[in-house]
């Protein structure tokens, strides 16, 4: 069971907010370009410089080491980045080779796509594996920037399928950035806006799944 809870955070100079997200809740993440989704995610996951206290459970940020706080509060860039030239270079299957093989099935791909060389991956193929590149760490928080941008709606549906499973299953508190409203309402049981600078909360009548 996991709760993150964000007290007084401020990151590049924006005023301070503070809100919360239950075990194994989705909250939804919107606002125009350049708001600042993605530095706020960058702040959680302890990427960049900010002020105020963002604690998982009852413990504080600055109490784990950088790396225990990155894969425990696991971070999914807009747009993923590799550094190996194989794709199963950037995996490490000893303990999770069931759960990631499971995964590679519900995104549609074969085992043997850990053998591909990374240059031969599509934008949406990239973005697939990112997320169960990221699952594998076994993350007790979710940070969502944009899951499924890149992607169809066949593919759109699998991964919500799947990220929503791994929430409940796993009770991940979970933000996810999205700029789909109907998106927003399959998945998240609230939804804050960027605007002006201000974290707002908006309406409680949004169904979760």
């Amino acid at each position: 069971m996991s709760q993150l809870r964000i007290e007084s955070l401020s990151y590049m100079g924006r005023p301070p907010v503070d809100f919360f997200i239950n075990d194994g809740e989705c909250i939804s993440l919107s606002g125009p370009s350049g708001s600042g989704k993605s530095l706020l995610l960058r702040a959680l996951a302890d990427l960049d410089e900010y002020q105020g206290r963002i604690y998982l459970d009852q413990k504080e940020c600055h109490e784990f080491s950088a790396p225990q706080w990155r894969k425990q509060v696991g971070l999914l860039m807009a747009e993923s980045c590799w550094w190996f030239d194989s794709v199963g270079d950037h995996f490490e299957f000893s303990e999770n080779s069931k759960a990631i093989n499971g995964w590679l099935s519900q995104l549609d791909f074969n085992p043997d796509v850990m053998n591909w060389q990374v240059n031969r991956l599509s934008t949406g193929e990239k973005q697939r594996l990112a997320i169960i590149r990221l699952l594998a760490n076994r993350p007790k928080a979710l940070l969502l920037d944009e899951p499924t941008a890149s992607l169809d709606k066949r593919n759109i549906e699998k991964v919500e399928d799947l990220l929503t499973e791994y929430r409940k299953k796993n009770s991940a508190p979970t933000i996810w950035v999205s700029h789909d409203p109907e998106q927003e309402k399959r998945i998240a049981s609230r939804h804050y806006r960027i605007k002006d600078d201000l974290i707002i909360e908006e309406g409680h009548d949004r169904s979760s799944r």
